[in-house]
């Protein structure tokens, strides 16, 4: 019984991925590279620009606010190192 179980499971894969082929086929160009994008992008980490957005979001730096401006010894100008 497993045998047959194999066997249509595997037939299942087949139909399967000759309808997502026929799918994939219809999509526009643009929508492949979407599809392609999506399918082969490593997005297990998140972009510099998501950490960026998500503590600005929790207002995680605001402390910084209240800290006095850093000055360079050469011009005593302030240095804008992250709010600006």
């Amino acid at each position: 019984m497993h045998e047959i179980e194999t066997v249509t499971e595997k037939s299942l894969n087949i139909k399967l991925v000759n309808t997502l082929i026929q799918i994939i086929r219809s999509l526009s160009p643009e929508e492949r590279k979407m599809l392609e994008q999506e399918l082969f992008v490593d997005n297990s980490e998140p972009s510099t620009h998501e950490i960026i957005k998500l503590a600005e979001m929790r207002n995680s730096f605001n402390f910084l606010h209240d800290e006095p401006d850093i000055y360079t010894l050469e011009d005593r100008e302030p240095v804008s190192i992250l709010f600006g």
